[in-house]
C-alpha cells in the first residue's frame, strides 16, 4: 500500500504514519516542515493554508490517503479534489463534535449534524469544521471516503496536554485532587488504536462514518489515574473529592481537571458513544494502563514536559486552587 499521510509528524498523524510503516507500506508525509516526520517516510514541503501551498501533490498516486486537518474546510475541499483522481481512498479523521448538541448517550452514526460547508475559509466553530471537512472529503471521493469520528484522544505525542499534564502533577507527589466519582466511566482512544482501525479499514475498502473511540467503561476515571501514579512511581495521594465540591471552589472540569466531566449531556455526549458500528469492523482498544505507561515513557524522553500545539491553552489546575479545596 502507498499511503499519503497530510500532516504525519504529530500526534495522531504521526501515530498513523508509524503504524503504515511497521506494516511494510510505502508512506509520503506531505507537511509545513516545522517537525521531523518518521524515519522511513519520504516528505513533501507545503502550506495548506498559503496560495500555492499542495504544489508539492500535483503529481504522485498513491492507494489511500490519511487527512488530520482541523481547520477551515476549504483546506480539506483543496485537497480533496486535487487527489480524486490520483488516490484510491480518503480518511478524514472527523470529530464527534459534529453531532447537534445535546447528543444523548448511545448516538450511533446516524444521529442529527451540526451544519457545515466544504468551502467555508473559517475555523472558529470547531464542530461546524469538523464537519465541512467530512462533506468535503465526501463530496470528492463519495463512498471511497472514511470519516473517522474520534472523541478524546489520548496516547504519546499527545500534543493537547490532557494526559501529560495528569502524568506532570501525579509524579510531583504528595496529596492530588482526584475528580470523584472514582468509577466514572471513560470513552476515549489511543491514538495508535485509531491509526490501526484506520489503516485496516482503508486496506478492506471500508467508508462512510464512524464513531472511533472505546466501548463507553473502557476504563474508570479511577483507573486512569491510578495507573499514573503507578507507572510513575510517586509517592502521591489520590484525595478523591466529590463533584459538588469541585465544582463550588470554581474548578472547570475538561479544562483544569482535565478528562474529568460532571454527570449531564456533556458526559452523555462525550462519553456515551455507540461504537458497536467501529467493534464490528475490527476496532481493538488497549488496556488504559498500557496507554499511561507508553505515553509517561515518551513525556520522559523529552525531559517530561509534552509540545502543545500552537495557539491551545495548556490544560490544569493551579496549585493554589488545588491547595485550597484539599484544605
Amino acid at each position: 500500500m502507498k499511503l499519503l499521510m497530510l500532516g504525519g509528524t504529530e500526534f495522531v498523524g504521526r501515530a498513523v504514519a508509524e503504524a503504515a510503516l511497521a506494516r511494510g507500506w510505502q508512506v509520503t508525509v506531505f507537511h509545513r516542515g516545522n517537525h521531523a516526520p518518521p524515519a522511513g517516510t519520504v516528505a513533501l514541503h507545503g502550506d495548506r493554508g498559503a496560495a500555492g501551498g499542495l504544489a508539492a501533490l500535483e503529481k504522485g498516486e498513491w492507494d489511500a490517503v490519511v487527512d488530520t486537518w482541523s481547520g477551515a474546510p476549504s483546506a480539506v475541499q483543496d485537497a480533496a479534489r486535487l487527489l480524486a483522481g490520483r488516490a484510491g481512498r480518503y480518511a478524514y479523521v472527523s470529530s464527534r463534535s459534529v453531532y447537534a448538541f445535546p447528543a444523548p448517550y448511545g448516538l450511533d452514526e446516524d444521529g442529527p449534524l451540526v451544519a457545515g460547508s466544504a468551502d467555508d475559509t473559517a475555523s472558529d466553530d470547531y464542530a461546524a469544521a469538523k464537519r465541512g471537512g467530512e462533506l468535503a472529503a465526501t463530496e470528492a471521493f463519495g463512498d471511497r471516503a472514511l470519516l473517522v469520528r474520534a472523541g478524546l484522544i489520548l496516547g504519546p505525542y499527545e500534543n493537547i496536554g490532557r494526559l501529560p499534564w495528569w502524568l506532570g502533577r501525579i509524579a510531583r507527589g504528595g496529596p492530588v485532587l482526584a475528580p470523584g466519582p472514582r468509577e466514572l466511566p471513560l470513552q476515549y482512544i489511543d491514538a495508535r488504536d485509531l491509526a490501526e482501525w484506520t489503516l485496516g479499514a482503508l486496506e478492506s475498502g471500508t467508508g462512510g462514518a464512524y464513531n472511533l473511540v472505546s466501548e463507553a467503561g473502557h476504563a474508570t476515571m479511577g483507573e486512569l489515574l491510578e495507573s499514573c501514579v503507578r507507572v510513575t512511581g510517586a509517592e502521591a495521594e489520590l484525595r478523591w473529592t466529590a463533584p459538588e465540591d469541585i465544582l463550588a471552589a470554581g474548578i472547570e472540569p475538561w479544562t483544569e481537571l482535565p478528562v474529568w466531566l460532571t454527570a449531564g449531556e456533556l458526559q452523555d455526549a462525550l462519553y456515551g458513544a455507540d461504537v458497536s458500528r467501529a467493534l464490528a469492523t475490527g476496532l481493538r482498544c488497549r488496556p488504559v494502563g498500557e496507554t499511561v505507561a507508553d505515553t509517561w515513557a515518551w513525556l520522559r524522553s523529552l525531559g517530561g514536559t509534552a509540545p502543545l500545539r500552537p495557539g491551545r491553552p495548556a490544560p490544569g489546575l493551579a496549585p493554589e486552587k488545588e491547595a485550597a479545596v484539599l484544605g
